[in-house]
């Protein structure tokens, strides 16, 4: 399932537990929040958690951009210390960029994800919230564990 690549190198892998439903809703806590209406922009900041169904999202910053025609929440940008978890696996990265639009989720800079005991880390990550796939970019590296030991 998982391939070592070098530089420049394009991996996909089964992020299938990170598979979320678009249209749940999104909880978001922090330790402060400011509103631009003009822009349909909302920056939420200082130890920001972000709740999707089992997907909880948490950074130092989020910028929550609403779409222009409509009151719902089109696209999530997350930095400072960006970490995405479920029960199964886990991911950091130094920005996230969540398209709900598309179910597109982007990190960037030093991309680690694990998986049980498989890591692997890259210079981005792309992952298909809806199906749970995944492909991973730039300098990836893959620790794959076998046997028992």
């Amino acid at each position: 399932m998982f391939v070592t690549g070098a530089a420049g190198a394009q991996t996909r892998i089964d992020l299938g537990n990170m598979v979320v439903d678009p249209d749940a809703a999104i909880e978001v806590t922090s330790q402060t929040l400011s509103v631009d209406q003009d822009t349909g922009i909302a920056v939420f900041e200082g130890e920001v958690l972000i709740i999707q169904g089992e997907l909880r999202m948490s950074a130092a910053r989020v910028e929550v951009v609403y779409g222009s025609d409509t009151n719902e929440i089109a696209r999530l940008v997350a930095t400072g210390d960006v970490l995405l978890a479920n029960a199964q696996d886990a991911a950091e990265a130094d920005t996230a960029d969540y398209d709900i639009t598309t179910g597109l989720l982007t990190l960037t800079g030093d991309v680690l994800v694990s998986q049980g005991e498989t890591v692997i880390s890259a210079e981005s990550m792309v992952v298909n919230v809806t199906d749970g796939t995944a492909t991973i970019q730039g300098r990836v590296r893959t620790v794959l564990q076998q046997g028992g030991n």
